[in-house]
């Protein structure tokens, strides 16, 4: 089994939900279990979220794009923005949190990684960075499209 889809989304905080909104609808049709798609779904959530928010030139109407790949056994999620992208980071990984633990700035990274079986940040040069990140899914009993 094996299901794509791909969204051009405005930089608006209306468009995470829709998306959210979006990937657990494709999960429960397709039977993957609940835990699983709520997951993938804040992870969603989080990436969206930064895009909006990090993805574009202050004041620019740049959109981003979210792909959601389920095939087989395995999820894959990409959210790609068009902005500065990330901070030059260690081993491939962004900078993303001030020592002090009351700053906010990449929380929601470190949230993808912990719902993620595996994240990919990357930038691409001058337009922008792509959060990649994959689960192993699960499958309901009763699941109709379930991975053979």
């Amino acid at each position: 089994m094996s299901i794509w889809w791909s969204l051009h989304l405005r930089r608006e905080a209306a468009s995470v939900p829709f998306a959210r909104r979006l990937l657990l609808g494709t999960m429960e049709t397709a039977g993957v279990e609940p835990d699983i798609a709520y997951e993938l779904s804040v992870a969603l959530s989080e990436a969206c979220a930064n895009a909006v928010e990090h993805g574009g030139e202050e004041g620019g109407s740049d959109g981003y794009r979210v792909s959601a790949y389920l095939n087989g056994d395995m999820c894959r999620i990409e959210v790609t923005d068009h902005g500065p992208g990330f901070p030059d980071g260690h081993h491939g990984r962004p900078m993303l949190l001030a020592d002090s633990p009351q700053t906010e700035c990449g929380r929601g990274l470190y949230l993808i990684e912990a719902l993620a079986d595996h994240v990919r940040f990357r930038n691409r040069p001058g337009d922008g960075a792509v959060v990649t990140f994959d689960k192993i899914l699960k499958w309901r009993d009763d699941a109709l499209l379930k991975a053979s």
